[in-house]
Parts: C-alpha cells; structure tokens; sequence
C-alpha cells in the first residue's frame, strides 16, 4: 500500500513541485496550503508522513505542529525560509522530527522521507527477528510491539524519532553513543544533517523520561543507563 505524505505550504509551486517528486517515488500525496486545512486533512484520512511550512499566512507552521501532537504521532518534517537556530528548536521541542531550510533539494527532501520509511521497516522487522518486544529498565518500561512507552505505569507521548532514539540508545546500555553515531542510525546520513537536532531529541526525551535515564557524556555523547545490564 502506497504511503500518503501530506503537504502543506502556502507556496503553490513548492507544493507542486514537491508532488511531483513524491508521486514518481511511488508516494501518494495531499496538498494544503494553511495550517487549518491540514488539520483537516488530517482529522479525515489516515497519513503516513507530514511536510509542513513554517511561515504560512494565518496558522503558522509551529501553531500547527503543536496541534497536529495533541492528537496524532504522524512523523511531521518541517521546512522553513528563515535559517534561524531557534525557528528550528522551538519546532522540534513541540514534536516536529525533522527539519529542512528553504531553498532545498528536492532531492534531499525525497531522500529523507524515504529513510524515514526504511527505518521504520526496519524497526519493524527488528521486532520479528532480535530485538524484544518489551524492555524494563525501571521505572521504565518500553513496548515495542505497540511502539508505547510508560514511566512508573504512566504512558509518555514521544513523537517517532524521540522513540526510535530511545530503542536505539537502549539497545546500547551503558555505552556512550556520539551525535553523528545516533544521527547516522536514525536519519541516515550525516552529510546532510544538522547535529542540533539530536541534541533537541535528547532535551525532549529527557525532559519527558527523566534525567536519570539518559545521561550527557560532555564532549563524547549520549549514553542510556540500565544497572542491571552490567550485572
């Protein structure tokens, strides 16, 4: 079944052109040109994968970011004309998985849906084959089958890549893991990518888990802490 990426900038050709370049990868594709229609979209069909302008007329793309995580896990990828550091912190801090600054390739925006999808496959063949189903370290405890994850019995909402950071990270107990190490495996290529980004996953994430679950190694990287895996 083809997946479906939403759309949405108030640029006309950006939007034609982006559709165009999905469509002949074999994506099938909505448009919006505001924030309120892609809510609407959203609340009316199931999709797979949002783009989604910053700077839009109206609801601007953060407000609508925001409000597409009240409800929905839907991978969000933003795109923004302003190459502001804080344009793109404040936009993942509110749930947004990735980011993009205008003018881009529309190669690399291809490329980077389509990595997003492959490793989401390969998660999921990760749980058919090595990686197990429920992981307890407590207070917490990850499901992988349902992709959910509890802190003390309480659910947490990540977003997709907070959760694919986290298995990552966990997969590793105890062992520290660079930026370019956690990007490379979540995102898939760190030529392109801007190392901020993990670094604003990792605030999330510990912001939403606890500090003791994931420790900074200054200089050096990340590490995710589980005692009983050195026993």
């Amino acid at each position: 079944m083809k997946k479906t990426i939403l759309i949405t900038d108030d640029d006309h050709d950006i939007v034609r052109l982006v559709t165009e370049a999905l469509t002949y990868e074999g994506f099938k594709t909505l448009s919006a040109y505001t924030g309120e229609e892609a809510l609407t979209l959203l609340a009316e069909q199931p999709v797979d994968f949002v783009i989604l302008d910053i700077m839009m007329p109206g609801m601007d793309g953060l407000e609508t970011c925001r409000r597409i995580r009240e409800t929905q896990h839907v991978p969000i990828l933003l795109l923004s004309a302003r190459n502001r550091e804080i344009d793109k912190i404040i936009g993942l801090e509110i749930g947004a998985d990735d980011y993009l600054t205008k003018p881009f390739s529309v190669q690399e925006l291809t490329a980077r849906v389509k990595a997003h999808f492959r490793r989401m496959e390969r998660m999921r063949v990760d749980l058919k084959s090595n990686s197990p189903m429920m992981y307890k370290n407590h207070p917490l405890l990850i499901n992988r089958h349902t992709f959910e994850v509890f802190v003390d019995g309480k659910l947490i909402d990540l977003s997709a890549k907070e959760f694919q950071i986290l298995c990552f990270l966990a997969d590793h107990p105890n062992r520290v893991l660079s930026r370019e190490q956690i990007y490379d495996h979540i995102w898939g290529d760190v030529a392109f990518g801007d190392m901020n980004t993990v670094t604003v996953h990792i605030k999330n994430l510990r912001k939403k888990l606890g500090k003791e679950v994931i420790k900074t190694v200054w200089g050096v990287g990340y590490k995710f802490i589980n005692e009983e895996a050195d026993k």
